[in-house]
């Protein structure tokens, strides 16, 4: 299992590098919240299940949809 622990953090690292990078504020808000869910996971593994589902449902999804709403609203001003 400690390999599947890495394997997330690795995967953790290389979404964050690519959101980073990303043209699409769209692709790397989705990316973020991405990220979210693989922390819930991690903490899910140290036998934090509150604490996962507090990061899913608010850092995952909840921040998630805020800030696809707020880029919504913003390109529609800009246009």
């Amino acid at each position: 299992m400690i390999f599947v622990d890495a394997l997330v953090c690795a995967a953790m690292i290389a979404t964050a590098i690519a959101a980073v990078f990303q043209r699409s504020l769209i692709s790397a808000v989705i990316m973020v919240g991405f990220i979210s869910l693989m922390v819930s996971y991690l903490f899910v593994r140290m036998d934090a299940p509150d604490v996962a589902m507090t990061e899913a449902a608010i850092a995952a999804g909840l921040t998630t949809v805020i800030f696809l709403i707020a880029i919504r609203r913003t390109e529609d001003e800009e246009k």
